[in-house]
């Protein structure tokens, strides 16, 4: 399906739709529920770089805020502390924004690259939901343009180099055609319960293969990324929705879970059998509000 063609599409239809089939056996909507995600779309553009650069880029600010405002809850899910952001904590996130889109990026190699597009989507996510706070999930800031809009991922957020840039290019058109990596999937962040672990530190040039597998063992390994509920093995929708960055099938998904399992999740994948079902929760992945009494 061409990108055209899917934009044309109500993406809450497209939801129901998926809803409809979801009883089926997972090797027979994976195909189907893969159409409504983005492709990755090379955009040529983005390609330069420069190997033998040794320069790095500041994410000082941003390091400073994921330590003050993230921290992990009972069940392993990190969490973001929104309504807790300081007046001057908001303004510090604005001047790192700021100053990541005056980085001349094409200029640097595909280390310091690649952390910088991460911390950027995640960066401008994070913006995104304070401007908007208090929301439940980041489907309910319906800003990207047209009639049916769902969410915030096709609105231009950010001006680099000269081009204005989506989350959903950032994410499709930059970091999965360019890199290859299923792993990326790992590294951003849509600010939802079901999502993989908001790193609660900078990805650097340095760090980011690190923070990467951290995030790979640390979601495969949690119950939003797989679970056994009685016989039947339950995954999470980003397996489904992209597929073709865990091997294309069903086969490839479940030996890119083995690679990460730890040692008892890895023998109950191995007696399962094939996932006959898939979940995601788009619940905010805010801190938990305080009781009332």
């Amino acid at each position: 399906m061409t990108e055209p063609l899917r934009r044309l599409l109500p993406a809450r239809l497209a939801k129901a739709l998926c809803v409809i089939v979801l009883a089926l056996p997972l090797a027979g909507i994976s195909s189907f529920e893969a159409l409504f995600a983005p492709d990755a779309d090379l955009w040529p553009r983005w390609e330069a770089h420069d190997p033998a650069a040794r320069a790095t880029i500041d994410h000082a600010a941003w390091e400073g805020l994921l330590k003050t405002y993230v921290s992990a809850d009972p069940e392993g899910l990190n969490r973001f502390d929104y309504r807790g952001v300081s007046a001057a904590d908001r303004m510090a996130l604005e001047g790192y924004i700021a100053a990541l889109a005056a980085v001349p990026i094409d200029n640097f190699n595909r280390d310091e690259q690649k952390a910088y597009w991460l911390n950027l989507y995640n960066a401008l996510t994070v913006r995104l939901i304070l401007q908007h706070y208090p929301v439940e999930s980041i489907r309910d800031i319906d800003i990207s343009p047209g009639l049916f809009s769902d969410g915030p991922w096709d609105k231009a957020l950010i001006e680099v180099a000269g081009e204005d840039l989506t989350l959903n290019d950032i994410e499709h058109r930059i970091l999965r055609p360019i890199w290859g990596d299923p792993r990326i999937h790992y590294g951003v962040n849509c600010a939802s319960v079901g999502c993989p672990n908001l790193a609660d530190t900078a990805f650097t040039g340095a760090n980011t293969e690190a923070l990467l597998e951290r995030g790979a063992r640390d979601y495969v390994n949690s119950p939003r990324g797989t679970r056994l509920e009685d016989d039947t093995l339950v995954i999470s929708s980003i397996y489904v929705w992209f597929q073709e960055d865990f091997g294309g099938d069903v086969e490839g998904i479940v030996a890119h879970l083995l690679r990460y399992a730890e040692p008892a999740l890895a023998a109950r994948l191995e007696s399962a059998g094939p996932p006959q079902d898939h979940a995601y929760d788009w619940s905010l992945n805010d801190t938990p509000r305080p009781a009332v009494n």
